[in-house]
């Protein structure tokens, strides 16, 4: 009995210094299944004209109440925010290999997100100038292009890349331009994106966050 006892005490005590098992993430089958589910089933597209119903709204009152000499402008991202990748995302199992991500630019086949469109217009309706800013790089400039053309943005004149050798974050990169824009007299009335780097660093009366459940950029 007393052994019995003994060996009862040490299994409590071994079980006291057992470490806590952690918490398993979900399983990244799962999860990428969560994503395509999302999106196949209407409730991502659902989700984006929520957000940029808003962003119209906001823009129609806001031109609405423009001062004399004000000169309005919108940021918009173009990665999940102008233009959908989700083909191409499919299509690498949602990874990211360079140089077939290069040639999906370059071939400008990405369609645009209805929605987010639907602002474009009615800022150009509004009088309201439009100015891209992108995490792309330089060298992707003429497929962005064509692709922005094709997509039903062809009356654009403003798109900012960022330079081919620029290492900081895409934050730092942002934030910059739509101060550097802001400081040219236009005031950003709303700044839509879909990450929130896109939208941190302030420059904008307004932010508006589109749904991303499928990459993260900082």
């Amino acid at each position: 009995m007393k052994t019995f006892r003994s060996l009862t005490l040490f299994t409590l005590l071994a079980g006291l210094v057992l470490p806590l098992a952690a918490l398993e993430p979900v399983n990244l089958s799962v999860a990428k299944e969560a994503v395509i589910r999302y999106a196949n089933t209407g409730e991502y597209e659902r989700d984006a004209a929520v957000i940029a119903r808003y962003a119209t709204d906001w823009i129609t009152a806001r031109a609405e109440r423009k001062l004399e000499g004000e000169k309005l402008a919108i940021v918009l991202d173009i990665d999940e925010t102008a233009l959908s990748n989700l083909a191409h995302m499919k299509e690498m199992d949602f990874g990211y290999i360079p140089d077939l991500w290069d040639a999906w630019v370059a071939n400008h086949h990405a369609p645009p997100i209805e929605p987010v469109l639907a602002v474009y217009q009615q800022a150009q309706r509004l009088g309201i100038e439009v100015f891209f800013i992108t995490g792309r790089r330089e060298k992707d400039r003429p497929g962005t292009e064509s692709n922005l053309r094709a997509s039903g943005y062809g009356d654009y004149v403003h798109l900012y890349l960022k330079p081919d050798d620029f290492q900081e974050p895409t934050q730092v990169f942002k934030t910059a331009t739509r101060e550097k824009i802001a400081g040219e007299g236009w005031t950003i009335i709303a700044n839509l994106g879909d990450q929130q780097s896109d939208l941190d660093g302030g420059a904008s009366e307004r932010i508006f966050k589109l749904p991303n459940p499928f990459y993260l950029i900082k």
